[in-house]
């Protein structure tokens, strides 16, 4: 049965390729790509929108695991709950009023849109790293403790390779949000693919639009693939398979 599957899978992924290879001619994507007056702009669009999302990532990934870290210490532990609410407010707030706000202090341009992706991202990798840590059992930290290792062997060696795989699953969900988040940047003036899906919009110009939102999923698409290969070369085989049963 599972190669029936699999063969099946293949089959349907074969038309849907085909299919969107039909519809991206007739409404005109593929000449509009190809077109020397217009690629070069979808390419320096696709740039942009990608430095935005790595710039954010980064900081976002680094002030999250920071955040979860610091809040599963022991003196932190009561703040925890009032701290990932602040933080989660982020995500409460509409994605264009967090643009403007970040506008009304930074302007426009780059600064406030990876200020507002930062903002959007932290969220996720903070929670799912503090309760990735919680989560790990407190015989091994026990164990460790009894062996006379520091808290920062602790942490590096038994809290937080234990508790990636939780932590990777927050940081894809910031980055795909990250990903779709910064198409409005092109609303503040920071460029992005979304100055192509908002430009085909106001020109009713379906080709257009597709040049800007088919990148932005093909993005998504593959950040997702490469936290799938991240995971499987970071987390060892025994907490896999664990995760698993």
């Amino acid at each position: 049965m599972g190669i029936i599957f699999k063969k099946l899978n293949r089959f349907l992924l074969i038309l849907i390729l085909m299919g969107t290879g039909i519809i991206a001619e007739r409404v005109g994507l593929i000449e509009y790509v190809i077109d020397p007056n217009e690629y070069p702009f979808i390419i320096i669009f696709f740039w942009q929108h990608l430095i935005l999302v790595v710039y954010s990532m980064a900081i976002a990934t680094i002030i999250g695991l920071a955040v979860g870290i610091i809040l599963t210490r022991k003196r932190f532990k009561k703040i925890a709950g009032v701290v990932m609410y602040i933080i989660s407010l982020g995500q409460t707030i509409p994605s264009l009023a967090v643009l403007a706000l970040a506008m009304s202090f930074l302007g426009i341009g780059t600064k406030p849109a990876i200020f507002a992706l930062i903002i959007y991202s932290i969220l996720p990798i903070a929670r799912n790293t503090l309760a990735g840590i919680i989560a790990v059992p407190p015989y091994l930290v026990n164990a460790a403790k009894g062996m006379g290792m520091p808290a920062w062997r602790i942490l590096l060696e038994i809290e937080l390779p234990n508790a990636t795989s939780v932590i990777l699953t927050g940081f894809r969900v910031a980055m795909i949000i990250n990903i779709g988040t910064a198409a409005l940047a092109f609303l503040i003036g920071a460029g992005g693919l979304g100055d192509l899906i908002f430009s085909g919009i106001s020109l009713m110009r379906t080709e257009q639009l597709l040049a800007g939102a088919i990148p932005v999923t093909f993005m998504a698409l593959v950040a997702d693939f490469l936290c799938e290969i991240l995971g499987l070369l970071i987390v060892s085989k025994g907490l896999r398979l664990a995760s698993e049963h």
